[in-house]
């Protein structure tokens, strides 16, 4: 008996293990999971405030407090989320990060779920999902009580309904593309960094209505884009997002995302002292503009945006001793994800143009423009923070390159490439997650580069 179990227990599993690949919800899930139990283990540590958290977790305590207004060069919903894990799980190191290591978790979850939309296959869906574990930059921003994780994980969610929205039913249409634009609405509500986003998913819509329209002209190109843009606008039936016409939805996108934007302000009409009000609502926007664009005085970790895809100035978001040990927390990406990540964006241009591949270039021109932002942002000083959502759009991209030029091949270069980011994972782990480190001087082991110290 115990010999037939054993000989049963591989087929079972096997048979499983089969089952997934045509199950993604469980798969996206199992991988969500997986991801929250590695970003929550060791989060207590460091066991005191650290790098942006001195700024973030104070104004989550007085949203809690009602007290009055604190950080105000930010809208409030990242604060107010914050806040939640506090009021759910304490004001302690657990209540501060658990909320943000279920956004990163989510992020990872959306990752699967925008590339298995994109291709509707399960293998680029899952590299993509685990290249986002990998990249580094997520792990450390799921575990710091920051912003720029609870922005990303609402504008992944936002591409993946929009995605969903594209191809119908016509029913489910409408009320997919709302969902959307709420999720750009809050992810606005979280950093005005996201602005740029909303911009140019209402370009991307305009651009594909563009492209039906040449798609099913007799002239092909051959109209010009004035006349292909009218027709559009003006276009009812649509193969694109069926039943739902290009300004209405414009309108759609709008009519949800200010509105809602403005509602997570209302806490702020609570506060014990300097309470927002209805007539100050709107001219408050150009005080938190003018904070954001002040000039600022030089920091030792400020980075130019040209930089930061090649790494060349990562941030020590903490290197001291705690809790009876030296610790360190580097905020720095996976080298193969980050470097092998431009060359993935390359391979999507290049099968863009030379193989028409719409996604991949689709990909390579959200991650160029997510880097570009940052020429035209007015920001004195900018940091390498500021490129955690390219990073994340560099996991989509690789995944995409992989599978178009693997396709029909049995070259398992993407299985050698997270083989690789997996083994550069588990090297950083320890200033990823705050280990207890041998000395003072231990940072030298990681620091590959004088601008890495």
């Amino acid at each position: 008996m115990a010999g037939r179990e054993t000989i049963r227990y591989p087929r079972a599993m096997t048979a499983w293990l089969k089952s997934l690949s045509t199950r993604p919800v469980t798969v996206a899930l199992l991988i969500g999971l997986a991801a929250e139990l590695l970003f929550a283990v060791r989060i207590g540590w460091p066991t005191h405030l650290f790098f942006d958290e001195v700024h973030y977790v104070p104004a989550a305590q007085n949203l809690l407090d009602l007290s009055e207004p604190r950080n105000i060069e930010h809208p409030l919903l990242g604060k107010e989320l914050i806040a939640l894990g506090m009021a759910i799980f304490g004001d302690d190191p657990y209540g501060w990060r658990l909320v943000p290591s279920l956004f990163g978790s989510a992020t990872v979850v959306a990752g699967f779920a925008f590339v298995w939309l994109l291709t509707r296959r399960m293998r680029p869906a899952v590299i993509a999902a685990l290249l986002l574990v990998l990249n580094q930059l997520l792990f450390i921003q799921a575990r710091i009580a920051m912003l720029d994780v609870f922005l990303v994980a609402f504008l992944c969610w936002a591409m993946v309904l929009l995605l969903r929205a594209m191809h119908g039913p016509a029913k489910q249409v409408l009320w997919r593309w709302i969902a959307g634009s709420a999720l750009l609405g809050l992810a606005v509500a979280v950093k005005w960094a996201a602005v740029p986003y909303v911009a140019f998913a209402g370009m991307a819509f305009i651009v594909l209505r563009i492209g039906e329209h040449w798609e099913v002209s007799p002239r092909g190109f051959g109209d010009s884009f004035a006349k292909a843009l009218g027709a559009a606008l003006a276009a009812k039936d649509h193969r694109r997002w069926p039943g739902l016409p290009t300004i209405r939805a414009l309108l759609i996108m709008a009519a949800v995302s200010i509105p809602l934007y403005f509602l997570t302000f209302l806490p702020a009409f609570f506060y014990e002292r300097d309470p927002m009000t209805l007539a100050r609502l709107i001219p408050f926007q150009g005080e938190m503009y003018a904070l954001q664009t002040q000039v600022l005085a030089h920091h030792t970790y400020q980075s130019d945006w040209w930089s930061w895809p090649l790494m060349i100035r990562p941030i020590w978001y903490f290197y001291e001793l705690d809790d009876g040990a030296q610790r360190g927390v580097l905020l720095i990406g996976n080298p193969a994800i980050m470097w092998g990540g431009l060359v993935a964006v390359l391979a999507c241009f290049w099968a863009g143009l030379r193989d028409g591949a719409a996604k991949p270039l689709a990909m390579a021109l959200l991650w160029t423009a997510s880097v570009a932002i940052f020429i035209v942002i007015p920001k004195s000083l900018g940091f390498y923070y500021y490129y955690y959502p390219s990073a994340i759009f560099l996991c989509f991209a690789l995944a995409l390159a992989f599978d178009h030029y693997e396709a029909g091949h049995r070259r398992y270069w993407a299985e050698w490439f997270l083989a690789v980011s997996f083994l550069l994972f588990l090297y950083f782990y320890p200033i990823l997650s705050s280990m207890p480190l041998s000395d003072t001087m231990a940072f030298e082991k990681w620091t590959w580069f004088n601008s890495w110290r």
